[in-house]
């Protein structure tokens, strides 16, 4: 039975990730800095902004189930905020959320596995231009880089990949688009993904069947959105 660890695996994407690896057996870890009123999985409380947490985290995970062959790296996000005026401690947080903390987590992490696999959750707004989370977009950017110069130094032994999602309908990306139909007809499969549509991609990836795998980008955003130009020109 392999032991899968999701950082913020508590809620959203990352919970339907916890799911779907255990309805495939696993045993399954998550974290978070609050522990849930209730989880069916085990919990390990864990601020991974901390280098010196992240390292006592996959300390413990082995320590209690004695091996660690999956960590998905999903623990990520921002608040809106105009770049010039970002502050240096909250540009610092979301740089450390998003992409410093996966790094020391799959530091540790490799160094326990044998084989493993490593999947990064990053997002589109590190593909294009992301205003309002400028920072985020740049994290989002490096760790898919990240993800690729890992999987180099890595390889055979660990399998590093990343899974990127576009627009994805959770709690917060409703409470974000007011207008959520009308978002979610600018994708041209016409709907949000949902956190299933993630989770079931991360538990392909960690598949003897995604075996030759790695370095990779898989990108889940329905197809893009239409370019402005089309919606306008489909509006006249």
């Amino acid at each position: 039975m392999s032991v899968v660890l999701v950082t913020g695996g508590t809620r959203g994407i990352g919970a339907a990730i916890a799911d779907a690896f255990a309805a495939d057996g696993a045993t399954v870890v998550v974290c978070g800095r609050r522990e849930p009123a209730e989880s069916p999985h085990a919990f390990l409380p864990c601020d991974v902004r901390e280098a010196e947490a992240c390292a006592a985290l996959i300390d413990q995970v082995v320590e209690r189930f004695g091996r660690l062959d999956v960590l998905v790296n999903n623990a990520g996000g921002s608040p809106p905020v105009d770049a010039a005026t970002a502050s240096p401690r909250l540009s610092e947080k979301i740089l450390k959320l998003n992409l410093l903390a996966p790094l020391w987590l799959s530091q540790a992490a490799q160094a326990v596995m044998d084989p493993g696999v490593i999947i990064n959750i990053a997002s589109v707004a590190g593909m294009r231009a992301a205003p309002t989370v400028a920072a985020y977009g740049a994290a989002k950017a490096g760790l898919i880089n990240l993800t690729k110069s890992l999987a180099v130094e890595w390889a055979p032994r660990v399998r590093v990949v990343a899974v990127t999602p576009g627009l994805v309908a959770t709690d917060e990306s409703r409470e974000h688009y007011p207008d959520f139909d009308a978002v979610a007809a600018t994708v041209p499969l016409g709907r949000f993904g949902s956190p299933t549509d993630i989770a079931q991609a991360c538990l392909w990836l960690a598949s003897d069947a995604a075996s030759y795998i790695s370095g990779a980008n898989l990108v889940l955003d329905g197809g893009g959105e239409w370019p402005a130009f089309l919606r306008i020109r489909g509006n006249e």
